[in-house]
């Protein structure tokens, strides 16, 4: 049966979720006009906003009843994403995201870092109405893992060697943990401690796989679906696990040819690459640390009660696997 992202996904949440985007608007408000409008522009430039309403979804499922804290929590957990995806883009010098121009492209890089920093800096300033320290504490912790997975990646570049374990740190920091912080963060809200645990380990499980398959869709999509160009990792010598895996699964040209391509980047070797990334079983290999990952964030599922919130979760936890199927 096809999931359906609207039905079986935002559903359940639609009213909360409605209400949380008219307070996203109002938390990029700003005295500055350039401060808005840029804000503005990378918000509304925002995907699926899955964080957030992985985060109202998970809320439900803890038991939560009135939503009104964890509208605002959905909203700094985007405003938060935000903010990543525009320093990110700076620094990995990108000109489009999801088919549109970033912000960088649009005015400069130096408009691009500070409207990031407001965007942190307003999360932190919402964050601290809803009067929890727990929270505040753990989005506190999980803000600075944040940035340390982004240097580790930058620290990665150009490295051939990186280990799988390395690719995954990288990416529990830069991908999972705001994830985590979404439903662990709505359990400490829901003031349901026992939820906790399961809602991050879900969450982290869920993130790597997500991130898993968007590197894997790096080597099989198109730029159309992609909303970025293809091999845009490839090109900034950025080791991902196809790649990572490609090394261990080839021998003499070329495991040299790869080594070489993560080492200088650029693209001369572009489409070589891809086709050793497609017939060596690298991408077979990803596919099946993505379905592991999927599995261990559904068991975490197991903890809370049956609900249709918590079944959402699952469907989401589903479409994500399935853009690789």
């Amino acid at each position: 049966m096809a999931i359906d992202f609207k039905q079986d996904i935002l559903a359940p949440v639609a009213s909360d979720f409605a209400a949380m985007d008219t307070f996203i608007n109002e938390g990029i408000t700003s005295k500055v006009a350039l401060v808005m409008s840029v804000s503005k522009h990378v918000v509304e430039a925002g995907g699926k906003r899955m964080r957030p309403i992985m985060c109202l979804l998970a809320a439900k499922a803890c038991g939560a009843e009135d939503l009104e804290s964890h509208r605002k929590l959905a909203a700094i957990i985007e405003m938060l994403h935000t903010a990543t995806l525009v320093h990110d883009d700076v620094v990995d010098e990108s000109s489009l995201r999801r088919g549109r121009p970033t912000a960088n492209a649009t005015w400069n890089n130096q408009t691009a870092v500070l409207v990031g920093d407001f965007l942190i800096s307003r999360a932190f300033d919402l964050l601290v109405d809803l009067n929890n320290m727990t929270l505040l504490k753990d989005f506190s912790t999980g803000t600075c893992e944040i940035a340390e997975g982004e240097v580790l990646q930058l620290q990665a570049q150009h490295q051939p060697d990186t280990t799988e374990q390395t690719y995954l740190d990288i990416i529990h920091g830069k991908t999972s943990r705001l994830f985590e912080l979404a439903t662990e963060g709505a359990a400490i809200l829901a003031d349901t401690p026992q939820y906790r645990e399961p809602m991050r380990v879900f969450a982290g499980h869920f993130g790597n796989a997500f991130q898993i398959i968007d590197d894997i869709l790096d080597y099989t999509s198109d730029a159309e679906t992609l909303g970025k160009n293809i091999g845009d990792d490839l090109m900034e010598g950025k080791p991902t696990l196809p790649l990572i895996s490609a090394l261990q699964k080839t021998t003499a040209e070329e495991h040299d040819i790869v080594r070489l391509s993560i080492a200088t980047g650029g693209t001369a070797q572009l489409q070589r690459v891809i086709e050793i990334v497609q017939n060596c079983g690298a991408l077979d290999y990803c596919r099946q640390r993505a379905t592991e990952e999927t599995q261990a964030a559904l068991e975490a599922l197991d903890a809370l009660p049956n609900t249709p919130y918590r079944q959402a979760l699952v469907n989401l936890t589903q479409l994500a696997l399935n853009r690789i199927q």
